[in-house]
């Protein structure tokens, strides 16, 4: 079981025009990693390095996406089954939705949701 020792950065690291090289940064970091790649409109791009659960938690009022580039992940919903995604493979978990990720071996994901998420949860 996880504990709250997430290496959260909610900096945008990359400013729009540059080129982000997604699998280098993933290679750099080890789990539990979370980092802001690039901010777009009102939106952010996170990558996570994930191994074993994120804890239960929900957004009130935002939407967020997972997409797995590497490895799998399963998302836990609280009155649905889970889903389970692989490489390229993309799921999004609407706002109020008590949910928990629970990445199986080492996995790289991107995530999108509005800027001003806090990634633990509210």
């Amino acid at each position: 079981m996880r504990t709250h020792d997430y290496d959260i950065h909610l900096d945008v690291k990359h400013p729009l025009g540059t080129v982000i090289d997604v699998g280098a940064e993933a290679a750099a970091n080890e789990p539990w990693f979370n980092q802001t790649l690039a901010q777009v409109d009102e939106a952010v791009v996170r990558l996570g390095v994930l191994d074993g659960d994120f804890h239960w938690h929900k957004h009130d009022d935002q939407d967020e996406l997972f997409l797995v580039l590497e490895g799998s992940l399963a998302v836990d919903l609280q009155d649905a089954p889970p889903v389970t995604l692989g490489p390229l493979q993309a799921y999004g978990v609407a706002k109020g939705v008590m949910h928990r990720t629970r990445a199986i071996g080492r996995t790289v994901v991107l995530m999108i949701e509005r800027a001003g998420v806090v990634p633990t949860g509210d």
